[in-house]
């Protein structure tokens, strides 16, 4: 089990993972979306936002207005850091029920795309 540090810290790796995708790329796949990824093992849930220009810092606490996160990821803290590093891929760990994502079948489909 990893540390709430340590998930931070993969969260921001992954913000500037999402940095490396092209403009086009984000451009035909991505909608501003407000994003909860919740650490089960840890209790803790980050809130960020994706959007065409970028992928918001994480944070542990919600938005300031109030609405709930369109697409909602919820693991344990050793997978997050495993998807991060691309030690475990999304697709395995979604269908082994190690990830859980709760999002419209659209959002699943754009998101597919850049993972």
């Amino acid at each position: 089990m990893a540390t709430v540090e340590e998930c931070r810290a993969a969260l921001d790796k992954l913000v500037e993972q999402f940095d490396g995708i092209s403009r086009e790329d984000r451009a035909k796949h991505v909608v501003e979306r407000r994003l909860a990824c919740h650490i089960s093992d840890l209790g803790v849930t980050f809130f960020g936002r994706i959007h065409r220009t970028g992928l918001d810092p994480f944070k542990e606490v919600p938005p300031e207005d109030g609405r709930p996160a369109e697409v909602k990821l919820t693991l344990k803290s050793g997978d997050l850091i495993s998807m991060v590093n691309g030690e475990l891929d999304m697709g395995r760990a979604l269908f082994g029920g190690r990830v859980k994502i709760d999002a419209s079948l659209g959002d699943l489909l754009r998101l597919r795309k850049l993972l």
